[in-house]
């Protein structure tokens, strides 16, 4: 029901149940290059896309969630889209953002605080840079806790790096497992058309090149790109009004760690360890159920690490299972079947790119880069997992088509 139809003394679930949640539409705004456009432009290609795969009519988004434009960011775009919601969001905690958005959208829906809501996000990262003929800034902040490591040129690629290092001096893991996870995602995007970078590497690619922060050479970091995307969960209430089969929201969970780096444990177990936990057993669910993963990409330890701390292998065993193809869309287990960060696009803050591929994936739309289990079956269940900050945040997502 629109917003300004609503009675706002009964917005609970009837008889105080919780209703089951879906997501009804998805879309991708222009990806990759896209000059031309603003981050504004790309908000509402997205969204309007989104609404047209949804078949529902506008009027029933009452919730909305943005985080990283404007100075009030749900606020703005959401004037810019010609939106008044009743609910709405601005989480902003790194690449794991809209993991947790959706989680808290998830649970509006459910307790009736909500019916319909919108999260999208665009950004021209890779424009910007280009139009301004410099270098992006990857250090972050000089003042409260963060002071005591500016000095130290702790940029978030030497971040990353520091961690991949520790791993691979506690567990043995090597360069070329590393590597590993560059080429894998490189040769899933190689089939997507939308995809920014399509030409196959190799692990001697991969190692060759023009070293970053070390051990992570260009390869081993995510590309620069623009592009956005948007996704509408709603209560179960409107699926049949829907032009596609839902995708459930089976469980979700989230977790925070550390700012600062000497406030970090353990360099190698991510909040995902947590996330992860929670989501699966809210869900009632195993690892072993699931049949594609989405999962943050920044770097390739990231995916390393986040497997590892998901309960897809155990600690440090992250480095064996990368290996032979695990990774691909007939591996083992598919992850990041658009290319992920590391060769699809990375505009910024890339978790809701996550949630849309994980349901492309559900609903056997995703093309020549469509996962087919035994005997040509669709994936059943699949796992977005975002990472924000520095393995600061995390928040996991399982979806599944019953």
């Amino acid at each position: 029901m629109a917003p300004d139809s609503w009675d706002s003394s009964d917005s609970s679930a009837p008889g105080g149940r919780r209703r089951r949640v879906a997501v009804v539409g998805i879309a991708l705004s222009d990806c990759g290059r896209v000059d031309e456009a603003t981050p504004y432009a790309l908000h509402a290609q997205a969204a309007r896309r989104a609404l047209a795969d949804s078949g529902l009519d506008r009027s029933v988004i009452d919730g909305f969630g943005s985080a990283g434009l404007g100075t009030l960011a749900p606020v703005e775009v959401a004037e810019y889209l010609g939106l008044r919601p009743t609910w709405v969001d601005s989480t902003a905690v790194g690449g794991a953002t809209w993991e947790v958005m959706a989680a808290h959208a998830v649970d509006a829906i459910a307790a009736g605080h909500a019916n319909a809501v919108l999260l999208v996000y665009g950004s021209t990262a890779r424009a910007d840079i280009k139009a301004r003929r410099r270098t992006s800034n990857l250090s972050f902040g000089a003042r409260g806790p963060l002071q005591f490591e500016v000095p130290y040129g702790h940029t978030l690629v030497a971040k990353y790096a520091m961690a991949a290092r520790r791993h691979m001096h506690a567990y043995g893991t090597t360069l070329e497992q590393l590597a590993q996870v560059a080429v894998q995602a490189r040769a899933n995007a190689v089939a997507n058309p939308d995809a920014m970078f399509r030409t196959p590497i190799t692990v001697d690619d991969v190692l060759g090149g023009e070293m970053i922060a070390d051990p992570f050479t260009k390869l081993h970091c995510c590309i620069r790109s623009d592009g956005g995307c948007a996704v509408l969960l709603a209560a179960e209430d409107h699926v049949p009004d829907t032009a596609k089969a839902p995708v459930w929201v089976l469980g979700s969970g989230t977790a925070v760690s550390h700012t600062t780096m000497s406030e970090w444990e353990d360099f190698t177990v991510s909040p995902a360890a947590v996330s992860g936990r929670l989501a699966f057993a809210r869900a009632g669910l195993t690892p072993g159920d699931v049949d594609v993963a989405e999962i943050y990409d920044a770097f390739t330890y990231m995916t390393l690490v986040t497997l590892e701390d998901l309960g897809f292998c155990a600690k440090g065993e992250g480095g064996a299972f990368v290996e032979k193809g695990r990774l691909l869309r007939d591996g083992d287990l598919p992850v990041n079947t658009d290319g992920g960060g590391l060769s699809a696009c990375h505009p910024g803050m890339r978790g809701l790119f996550l949630l849309v591929e994980a349901v492309r994936q559900l609903r056997g739309e995703a093309g020549p880069t469509q996962v087919r289990k035994r005997g040509g079956r669709l994936p059943e269940v699949a796992l977005a997992s975002g990472t924000g900050g520095w393995f600061c945040t995390s928040a996991t997502l399982l979806l599944g088509r019953t």
